[in-house]
């Protein structure tokens, strides 16, 4: 007869433990399943988007520009951290070799550490609205380097995470994004007793013309910020986004009444192409054996 023997000292093999985190990440894509893939092959260019622009190098965001969004001689030069003189020198002396940021260092026209508060400030905030979702897809262009040069370069993920953190703070705060985009009006209700007077100068701008963009820019403020001034306004009712006009009805279609009658035998225009006319030859040529 024969033992078996069992070591009930061995444990059993461990299963995987699924990393909840990394799943989700998966699932999810980021903000942009291309610029996550130009970081990992830490490709330097720009990826252009429909409403704007990253800058890369090694695979790290240098730098963020959108139409929508103040630029950074804006933030700089509005409220005295720069004037406006010394941004067009180093502009014209060092942009051509992509430094203008190292020259206004070198220079003295601004501290190292201004520099890179305000310009991760700007970079933020035109990333949030260069990755927008967007019907149009992007492209890369490689080697393209912007004229402002590196100042402290950002991983995609962080750029990636702040996004996502805007689009869910904006949410929270009023879930309808009419007043992103729209010309605003004001709503003719008292203003709510917590506005503060940040948002008292935005409401100073509403006139039914101007966008949350618009306000941005003769604020000098980031837009991102503006935003979250215009959603809070929205959502204690002092503003509203100017309603679309509706579109056009469609005219009518013709009535069988009103067509002509056809004659005996023929078919409707839309059934009148080649196939339908060999068809009916087919269909005479056996009648008639």
């Amino acid at each position: 007869m024969t033992t078996l023997h069992t070591n009930l000292t061995t444990p059993p093999p461990r299963l995987p433990v699924r990393d909840k985190a990394a799943a989700r990440q998966r699932a999810w894509g980021g903000v942009s399943p291309m610029l996550g893939r130009l970081a990992t092959e830490r490709a330097t260019g720009v990826l252009v988007r429909e409403r704007g622009s990253l800058y890369l190098t090694d695979g790290q965001v240098v730098h963020a520009e959108s139409p929508a969004v103040p630029g950074l001689d804006v933030l700089l030069t509005a409220h005295g951290t720069l004037d406006a003189d010394g941004w067009r020198d180093a502009v014209g002396a060092a942009g051509e070799l992509h430094r203008v940021g190292r020259f206004l260092v070198e220079s003295g026209r601004i501290g190292v550490g201004a520099l890179e508060v305000c310009h991760l400030g700007a970079l933020y905030d035109a990333a949030y609205f260069a990755l927008a979702p967007s019907g149009t897809p992007g492209h890369f262009k490689y080697g393209d380097t912007h004229w402002l040069g590196p100042v402290r370069p950002v991983p995609v993920a962080a750029v990636e995470h702040e996004t996502l953190r805007r689009r869910a703070l904006l949410h929270r705060i009023w879930p309808d994004p009419a007043p992103d985009s729209a010309p605003l009006l004001l709503s003719g209700s008292p203003a709510a007793p917590t506005v503060t007077a940040r948002q008292h100068a935005v409401l100073a701008l509403v006139n039914g013309v101007r966008t949350a963009a618009d306000i941005a820019l003769a604020l000098a403020r980031p837009a991102f910020h503006t935003l979250v001034d215009v959603r809070r306004l929205a959502a204690a009712g002092v503003i509203a986004p100017e309603a679309m006009p509706p579109p056009a009805p469609a005219p009518p279609p013709p009535s069988e009444s009103s067509a002509p009658p056809a004659p005996p035998g023929t078919l409707p225009p839309s059934f009148a192409d080649p196939n339908i006319t060999l068809l009916k030859r087919l269909r005479d040529a056996l009648e008639a054996l």
